[in-house]
């Protein structure tokens, strides 16, 4: 048996997006039958106690083609420099800003899986700040940054943005919250959460809105328990 988080958005109230955690069966194996296997064991779970019954898997293990077009690994947004799209995963891996260095730029121009593997990321010092077209994010708010960078990618590509409001909830069977902060399947909770409230128009105007809306409604209590383990970049 598995713990995982799904991503319930929040239309309402003092919350954007529910973080609720469901226990399944996993199956064991690195292969994406094995993954498969658990994502669907993990939906059919969150059916059984959660009620949820339209979850998306935002991952490239996802049975939904939108799934894994909205992998972090696929999902495109414009390069800074060249204005040509580059994966999300690389435009996030080469904006992180290092005490002994960064940003390594050049990851915009590798793929995404050696971008996230490149030894210069755990190499370099402990993370202090993103950078990336000319602007600084801080590391607080925990997600905000690959957040900001999520929603914008989705804006540029509404043809997958709008097929988002059919579901419920998202998951990401890939992301340990134990080993990691910023999760896809989050994210795109966000994305909905932000346009049935009618805030995504705001949010997306620039870095100062976007931190201003995210500020307006407190993250749901579990992310925030999540945060107390430290930076997990």
């Amino acid at each position: 048996m598995a713990a995982r988080p799904i991503f319930i958005p929040v239309t309402d109230g003092k919350v954007y997006v529910k973080t609720q955690f469901v226990t399944f069966k996993w199956f064991a194996g690195m292969s994406a039958a094995q993954k498969k296997k658990s994502v669907a064991s993990l939906h059919e779970a969150s059916l059984q106690s959660v009620g949820v019954n339209s979850v998306l898997e935002i991952s490239s293990k996802s049975e939904e083609s939108l799934g894994i077009a909205l992998s972090a690994f696929n999902l495109k947004l414009n390069h800074p420099q060249t204005g040509n799209p580059l994966p999300l995963e690389c435009a996030f891996q080469g904006s992180k800003v290092f005490e002994e260095g960064g940003p390594y730029t050049d990851l915009f121009n590798m793929s995404p899986r050696e971008a996230k593997r490149d030894p210069r990321l755990q190499s370099s010092g402990r993370l202090v700040a993103f950078r990336f077209d000319g602007e600084d994010w801080p590391l607080e708010p925990q997600t905000g940054f690959y957040d900001w960078l999520y929603i914008n990618a989705l804006i540029r590509q509404p043809q997958l943005a709008e097929r988002l409001l059919d579901y419920s909830a998202f998951t990401d069977i890939e992301f340990n919250p134990d080993k990691s902060i910023n999760c896809q399947a989050y994210s795109a909770a966000l994305y909905v959460s932000l346009s049935l409230r009618g805030l995504l128009r705001r949010a997306a105007t620039d870095k100062k809105a976007f931190l201003a809306v995210l500020d307006q409604v407190l993250v749901s209590n579990a992310r925030q328990d999540d945060s107390a383990q430290g930076s997990l970049f």
